[in-house]
């Protein structure tokens, strides 16, 4: 089955109304975007932590479909045990909620919001066709094209190209302009390299 693949010009847009379904004004002042407030207000998705794999592997899964979803149970017991969740759940690893200023809970939560906004009919689809074999579709099993393009989305929504050049330049002469922005958007400074990179703002 084809999925959609954007272009990095799209994305910025559909990255632009996202934001501004929140707050228009963060397109334009530099603040650290309220990642979680645009899941469960604007988007009305439920945010859930659960220890999802025994070796945390993976940090997020969207729920396209009410459905039941093995989680590993660390409290009582070793082993996994199936746990139903509506359509419109996002689960966040248990681990990153215990970091909660870490940034990649905050890319975590935007990557999977991204799935909610551009793959929902993707997954849905996929749903329809897994419903013939009994089995359910999250957004843990979707491909690599799939992944590195919510990353992509999820870069834009959190580091927002406007913004982020002006912190740059304003910024610039930081120690570590990385770091320090990072810790401005609440991002990795993985993430926030990389975005720069992208933007031209680094070499």
């Amino acid at each position: 089955m084809n999925q959609n693949l954007y272009r990095n010009e799209a994305l910025d847009v559909i990255a632009r109304n996202i934001i501004s379904k929140c707050d228009p004004s963060l397109l334009h002042t530099p603040a650290p975007i309220p990642i979680e407030a645009i899941i469960e207000q604007v988007y009305k998705l439920d945010l859930d932590f659960q220890y999802i794999r025994k070796n945390g592997r993976i940090l997020g899964e969207t729920v396209f479909e009410d459905c039941m979803v093995p989680i590993y149970e660390r409290r009582n017991g070793e082993g996994y045990k199936l746990v139903p969740f509506k359509s419109g759940t996002i689960i966040i690893d248990m681990s990153l909620h215990n970091r909660r200023s870490d940034g990649r809970y905050h890319y975590t939560c935007a990557h999977e919001l991204s799935h909610w906004v551009i793959d929902k009919d993707y997954f849905t689809q996929l749903g329809e066709m897994a419903a013939k074999t009994k089995t359910t579709v999250r957004s843990s099993e979707s491909d690599k094209a799939v992944e590195r393009q919510a990353d992509r989305l999820a870069c834009r929504i959190l580091m927002p190209k406007g913004t982020v050049k002006s912190a740059f330049y304003n910024n610039v002469r930081q120690g570590n302009v990385v770091d320090y922005l990072a810790k401005f958007f609440r991002v990795s400074n993985e993430a926030m390299k990389y975005r720069l990179e992208e933007l031209g703002l680094l070499p």
